[in-house]
């Protein structure tokens, strides 16, 4: 029987999170706590993470690095259609994600294989840069919570906080103007590994399961924010004026303990 070919990041990957931590160390001060387990950091592993800035990829591929993980990255459909960027993408091994099409359970399977090859896979459970008032954590898509109970992986929930004062919401509308804010200010912008969850004990072949699962990691999310915004506890003190605001998807927080 052959032994399957483990996932290895290529170097441009490890050398795009190197430049990653140079960006995020130029425009603000990174603050990484939590940590992923070693003998998780090369996979098989799932990483579930909030979003609430277009800057979240290079501040979790920077955060990721300081904590020896190269994870490949669900992301959207549009990057990989770039011209220069879309080939860079793909060869660093990320996986493309078509939103609204048919295409997205593709997405699911190829995840589900790069789970099975060793890889550490990151999510965004919301699907989207969230728009609940508070930015708190929307309630989540299914998918991260399918990915899991399809392949067996244990999840380690990633919250970040600050990175929605670098880049706004609707950028590159705005940009040049939260980059030299940035660069002038140097925000805080902290990362926080939570502990590893595992849905072991859902069948994924169980009604609404998926559903379960999914509320388990928005709330293992959720709790490691919280220590990242003690003194923003209802709504963040950065406003940014051309975010939409969406109560239709707001998840209803879990008191701790």
């Amino acid at each position: 029987m052959n032994t399957p070919t483990m996932w290895k990041p290529p170097l441009l990957w490890r050398a795009a999170q190197l430049v990653a931590r140079l960006v995020v160390g130029a425009l603000a001060r990174l603050e990484v706590t939590g940590d992923v387990p070693v003998p998780l950091r090369r996979g098989p592993l799932i990483l579930a993470a909030n979003h609430i800035s277009p800057f979240d990829p290079v501040v979790l591929a920077a955060a990721c690095r300081a904590r020896g993980v190269a994870p490949r990255f669900m992301a959207t459909g549009g990057l990989f259609r770039a011209p220069v960027l879309g080939g860079l993408m793909r060869r660093a091994g990320h996986l493309r994600v078509d939103r609204g099409t048919a295409a997205v359970h593709r997405a699911l399977d190829a995840a589900a294989d790069a789970v099975a090859a060793g890889s550490v896979v990151l999510v965004y459970p919301e699907g989207r840069i969230g728009l609940d008032p508070g930015m708190w954590p929307e309630r989540g898509k299914t998918g991260a919570a399918r990915l899991a109970l399809a392949c067996g992986a244990p999840i380690v929930p990633v919250a970040q906080w600050g990175s929605h004062e670098v880049l706004p919401y609707r950028a590159p509308k705005g940009m040049l103007r939260g980059l030299a804010r940035s660069l002038w200010r140097r925000p805080v912008i902290r990362v926080r590994f939570g502990d590893p969850l595992d849905l072991h004990d859902l069948d994924r072949g169980t009604p609404g399961a998926a559903r379960i699962g999914t509320d388990r990691i928005t709330d293992a999310i959720t709790a490691a924010l919280v220590p990242l915004r003690p003194d923003e506890p209802d709504r963040p003190r950065h406003v940014d004026p051309g975010r939409p605001i969406d109560t239709s998807r707001s998840h209803r927080r879990r008191p701790p303990g």
